[in-house]
């Protein structure tokens, strides 16, 4: 995936900074510890998936210390259990949280499956997002039959999450034509065995046929199956097949199988997970061990209701627009955000802490509106914010005399005044504090505040037309992963207006949300006029709002659950002067049982010194499935105001390594130095926004063993409703805040300069005599402009081609123009260098070159295979029997055409 080229740099900075939930991982001589396993609320609750998940850990273990040749095993893994289930002595949870969790236990979503499968969007090594299993997994013991062992399972997932690497089958490609021209299954190692087949079920009878061969790719047909015999004489690999009984090791160099068209091969430049584990830094900072590792160590440990503190700066330098605008947000937070049965407190500080509010009960809006008209109206004095922490903890102690998995919403505008450091102490409370940086004079412990207790960081632009402050409040949302209870944030829009000038725009509500929507204008000098019209053409005006002059601040309450289509907005601003207007819009899960469509973003660091561009990452998906089709855009603003924004693709050209998954992403290569804030716009059209199966990062289904000459089937996995998968999700709208981010850059380096793109995902093909190569487009500086040139090679020798790119058969292509980044590119061509024969394997290689003649990174290497049809029975015939009867032919006809001509001329002498 990555287009710079020098990884070791680039491998340092993920390392460091990465977003990932598996960096909370500690390894800890060689065991891990701090692993989460969390169960989501909507899971019955069962004591048995306690217990199976302690076996399968256990036994993970074990597997993994012998799979990693005595390097590492499981040393301390805590689960999580919903605050849904009865309470059981279990110790209360501190950081942890179900959208942090390294492992989630969920049901699938339309019958997605029960495949246990790893979210990873990242370059090959690094580390991936979560493990999901489903209960079913773990509670129906006939998946053993289907899976293997579940600790054998776990590894192979952990082995995903924790090194990046990936699966070495290929649902999509599972056969290929290997170089000594056989038809081979998609594999490694090559040693597995077994036999080919076609499952074919009538009601609950199954059986199999023998594959047919398609004469165009000589490959076995769509429906043909690899069935592996089950008694194998080979221990690899984890990565293909971790249910057979023999299968105890990963690929290594001597077994890895670099033909195989699999997503390791392509994403890890065809090197054997082996090769990328001994890469690690785990590896790197361990040495085996002489005994074998104790029994891992579990800790019960459960959430409790949500308990939230707001410590609001209002220091002398938050008066004027900057209180209006923290009353502004935190009003919204209070009647639109928090949710029900949550515990609110409010602390204010300015050279001294005061407790403005003790924790209060969300229950209804009478208590909400109570809570808001406690927000602070003046602000004045110098700034100590441990003084408001201190203060904080007080009164999140309240309740239960602890603080653990409270939450702190922090926000200030500057710097602390005096060198005390509370940083310790929070630490040691186990309380979450979520910071929000107020302008570019907020002080630089906020990010470390946040990342030392679990919590999100925010930068809030100091511009009275930005919706940064609301967009961070919004985000901060319970992390229970209990979607129908969380506000989805639809539309965040603001503009300075010009007298009489209009701010128009639409915002679509789809079928999953529309409980409690909400639509909120807020404005700097006056009201101006507002018209909301519904789909059905109802028209809302300002007489239908409810209106806080003392917050600046009009609420639209759309009764019931919100007609689905688009929504239009008209803010009219009645001044005869400049002044700045905002609209958002939030709206809650339409049904309980229907997950709603959500997105969420980040930066692939939190923090980066400018020797690699950054990379935008949006993740838009119902349920777990991915949506995919949908037009995203990122705007990434810096603290004095500068904006870039970026159109972010899934389509299968770097970074984004898997076209069509619902990962959205681009580059960002614009750095400079300070703190930025990511927002993502997400904008679903009918008719093209649509679902998909997540298909990569699975344990792989077996539909049967070869076992003494017979295939034996395995229960049938249960099938994904692809007319499910194709529901028009119709137009919607998101919105959402990727949190803050911070660039140093060193002003004694050297400018940056960037390369292209490395192509990945080259494909090659032959139709006749030419081949037709097709690739994503890279561009000038990555991933954003248009490359200069094109450089494509070719061998008829694989490891040539690997190794040495530039001795490959350079390929004319003086006639091609590069096209605009994350176009589609193809290009046709006879290869007249090589001898062309039924048989004749091509690779191809390929890299851009920009202006400057910076060269990307050589591409993946994509193979075309010349197969000949079978000649039919006329193409068999003598070419002298054909001349003798076309001959022969030709004589009958002239003899005809003679015989003819003669009887009309002796007719035409009766006349």
């Amino acid at each position: 995936m990555g287009c710079f080229r020098f990884i070791s740099l680039l491998l340092v900075l993920h390392i460091s900074a990465v977003n990932s939930r598996s960096h909370n991982i500690h390894l800890d001589g060689n065991g891990y510890t701090n692993l989460v396993i969390a169960v989501h609320p909507e899971v019955p609750e069962d004591q048995n998936i306690i217990i199976k998940l302690q076996d399968m850990i256990k036994s993970a273990s074990e597997y993994l210390f012998n799979a990693t040749k005595k390097r590492f095993y499981f040393k301390e893994v805590k689960i999580l259990v919903p605050l849904t289930w009865t309470s059981n002595n279990y110790t209360k949870g501190r950081t942890e949280s179900y959208e942090k969790a390294n492992v989630i236990v969920a049901k699938p979503y339309l019958k997605h499956g029960d495949d246990p499968y790893t979210l990873q969007y990242d370059e090959c090594g690094q580390m991936g997002q979560y493990i999901h299993l489903t209960p079913n997994f773990l509670l129906d013991d006939t998946m053993t039959g289907v899976y293997g062992p579940r600790g054998k399972v776990f590894v192979h997932e952990w082995a995903h999450l924790r090194w990046g690497v990936y699966d070495e089958y290929n649902e999509q490609k599972p056969f290929y034509i290997s170089k000594d021209t056989k038809a081979e299954p998609t594999r490694c190692s090559k040693d597995i065995s077994g036999s080919t087949g076609v499952l074919s079920c009538k009601g609950s009878s199954c059986s199999v046929e023998k594959c047919t061969t398609d004469p165009v790719t000589s490959l076995p047909t769509g429906n043909c199956k690899f069935f592996p015999d089950k008694n194998q004489n080979t221990a690899a690999s984890i990565m293909f097949l971790q249910s057979l009984s023999s299968v105890t090791e990963f690929c290594v160099e001597t077994t890895h199988n670099t033909e195989a068209p699999n997503m390791q091969n392509k994403m890890c430049n065809y090197r054997s997970v082996w090769e990328v584990i001994r890469n690690s830094e785990d590896f790197k900072g361990s040495v085996p061990m002489t005994e074998a590792p104790p029994a891992p160590l579990f800790t019960l440990i459960q959430q409790g209701d949500r308990v939230v503190c707001f410590v609001l700066d209002v220091s002398g330098s938050m008066s004027g627009n900057r209180l209006k605008q923290l009353r502004k947000a935190s009003e919204i937070f209070l009647r639109q955000i928090i949710e029900e049965s949550s515990m609110v407190g409010i602390v204010t500080f300015s050279s001294v802490g005061n407790i403005v509010e003790n924790l209060s009960l969300i229950e209804g809006d009478d208590s909400r509106i109570a809570l808001v008209k406690k927000l602070p109206t003046t602000a004045s004095g110098g700034t100590e914010i441990c003084r408001g922490i201190d203060k904080a903890l007080e009164v999140l102690r309240s309740d239960d005399t602890k603080t653990d998995s409270d939450e702190i919403i922090l926000l200030t505008d500057g710097i602390n005044n005096s060198p005390v450091d509370c940083l310790a102490n929070v630490k040691k409370s186990g309380a979450i504090v979520h910071t929000v940086a107020f302008g570019s004079s907020a002080d630089k412990i906020l990010y470390n505040m946040s990342s030392e207790t679990g919590g999100l960081f925010f930068l809030a632009l100091d511009e009275v037309d930005s919706t940064s402050l609301i967009d961070a409040f919004a985000a901060i949302t319970i992390s229970d992963g209990n979607l129908s209870k969380q506000s989805i944030q639809l539309e965040s829009s603001g503009q300075k207006m010009k007298a009489k000038e209009w701010l128009n725009g639409t915002v679509s509500i789809d079928k999953t949300v529309g409980n409690d929507t909400f639509f909120v204008v807020t404005w700097e000098t006056a009201m101006p006029d507002m018209y909301i019209r519904s789909p059905g053409g109802h028209t809302y005006k300002n007489v239908n709002f409810t209106v806080e002059n003392a917050f600046g601040t009009a609420r639209l309450t759309i009764p019931g659950t919100a007609q689905t289509g688009d929504w239009t907005y008209s803010l009219y601003n009645t001044l005869t002067t400049v002044q700045s207007l905002t609209i958002t819009v939030t709206s809650r899960a339409a049904d309980a049982s229907v997950p709603p469509v959500t997105v969420s973003s980040h930066m692939n660091q939190d923090t980066s010194t400018g020797n690699v561009p950054m990379v935008v990452y949006a993740e838009v998906k119902q349920g777990f499935l991915p949506v995919v089709g949908a037009k995203v855009t990122a705007v990434i603003e810096t603290e004095t105001g500068v904006k870039t924004t970026l159109q972010l693709l899934d389509e299968g050209g770097a970074p984004d390594i898997l076209r069509h998954d619902g990962i959205y992403s681009k580059y960002f290569i614009t750095l400079n130095n300070g703190r930025h804030s990511l927002k993502v716009n997400v904008q679903g059209s009918k008719g093209t926004t649509r679902l998909a199966v997540r298909r990569q990062g699975r344990a792989m289904y077996i539909p049967g063993y070869v076992e003494n000459g017979k295939i034996e089937l395995n229960p049938e996995k249960p099938p994904v409703n692809e007319e499910d998968l194709q529901l028009n999700l119709g137009s919607f709208s998101r919105t959402t805040s990727g949190g803050g981010f911070t660039v140093t850059l060193d002003p004694n380096a050297p400018p940056l300069r960037l390369p292209p793109c490395r192509i990945t995902d080259l494909d090659a093909e032959f139709k006749g005599y030419k081949v037709f190569l097709s690739w994503t487009a890279p561009g000038e500086d990555f991933d954003q402009g248009t490359a200069e040139s094109y450089e494509i090679r070719m061998s008829t020798n694989f490891q040539e081609l690997r190794n040495n790119f530039s001795a490959g058969i350079h390929v004319n292509t003086s006639g091609l123009s590069p096209k605009l980044a994350g176009s589609k590119e193809t290009f046709i061509f006879t290869p007249r260098e090589i001898p062309l024969e039924n048989g004749t394997i091509i690779y191809f290689a390929a890299r851009a070159y920009d202006v400057q003649s910076l060269s990307a990174d050589v591409s993946n290497i994509a193979k075309a295979i010349m197969i000949m049809a079978p000649p039919t029975e006329i193409d068999s015939i003598n070419i002298t029997t054909v001349v003798l009867a076309v001959t022969g032919s030709v004589a009958v006809i002239c003899i005809i055409a003679s015989t003819t001509l003669c009887i009309l001329n002796r007719k035409k002498s009766f006349f």
